[in-house]
């Protein structure tokens, strides 16, 4: 197995092309990481979610990572982590525009609610939908990739 450091624009890539990946926040020392839906578009990652723990953490504490991997045949893989910022996205005239831009881009793919809407327990009806838009904002990324060498 050979593992390499991806370049800057590889890792780049690899977050347009991908959809799936895991959000690591943290609260007072205790990290917690979830699977998310996203699209990465001009350095930032766009996401959906009802509320919860995961919302509720990143607005405490916005520094977050968002992994990302893709496994290839023959035991080869690789991974890209996103270092950066939670922005929530609300509906006022802030955010407006950049709300409407990341739901323009999620609305393009199949499913890409489920894994943000989807709770094990029945949310409470309300008056006004409870869910929302976030953005993070890259820092900084990082990869690496792996190759299986046949002997």
């Amino acid at each position: 197995m050979a593992i390499r450091t991806m370049t800057h624009h590889e890792c780049v890539e690899m977050l347009n092309a991908g959809h799936y990946g895991h959000l690591a926040c943290c609260n007072e020392g205790q990290p917690y990481i979830v699977p998310v839906y996203f699209v990465f578009d001009a350095r930032v990652a766009y996401s959906f979610s009802m509320p919860g723990r995961k919302v509720e953490w990143m607005r405490e504490n916005p520094r977050v990572c968002l992994q990302v991997e893709e496994r290839q045949l023959k035991g080869s893989w690789r991974s890209v982590i996103l270092d950066g910022k939670f922005q929530e996205l609300p509906d006022n005239d802030t955010w407006h525009e950049e709300r409407l831009h990341a739901w323009s881009l999620l609305q393009k793919h199949r499913d890409w609610w489920e894994i943000g809407s989807l709770k094990p327990d029945a949310v409470p009806p309300s008056h006004a939908s409870p869910h929302l838009f976030y953005a993070i904002y890259m820092n900084d990324v990082t990869g690496r990739a792996a190759t299986q060498i046949d002997l």
